[in-house]
């Protein structure tokens, strides 16, 4: 799959992701796109109660090609939803596993990486 592809398709997942229902008018869903670096965030903001609500739920780069979830907060997996899209599960790394463990998951196993 192209980069560009997978853009589109990121930016899809990200968005659909915010609009889902929120019971709770004071914490809103927010999206954050840095096309330049290929960096794509959804998060919580706001209040319930007393409490400050803030958080990231999602995390996607494109790096050297590849599709790298940092950080997954969603309920069906961000991994299984760009499979289901046609994304090669050879092109998925879970950043959120340590290098070690991310043989066992059958997907990208990208070892380091140095990002400048």
């Amino acid at each position: 799959m192209e980069i560009e592809k997978y853009r589109k398709l990121i930016k899809s997942i990200v968005e659909k992701h915010s609009e889902g229902d929120n019971d709770d008018g004071e914490v809103e869903s927010q999206i954050a796109f840095d096309l330049e670096r290929d960096r794509y965030l959804m998060f919580h903001v706001g209040w319930c109660g007393e409490r400050r609500v803030f958080g990231c739920v999602i995390h996607i780069e494109i790096r050297s090609g590849k599709i790298w979830v940092q950080r997954d907060g969603t309920e069906v997996g961000i991994a299984r939803e760009l499979i289901e899209a046609g994304a090669p599960k050879s092109d998925i790394v879970l950043g959120y596993r340590s290098p070690y463990m991310r043989k066992f998951t059958n997907l990208g196993t990208v070892i380091a990486e140095v990002r400048s």
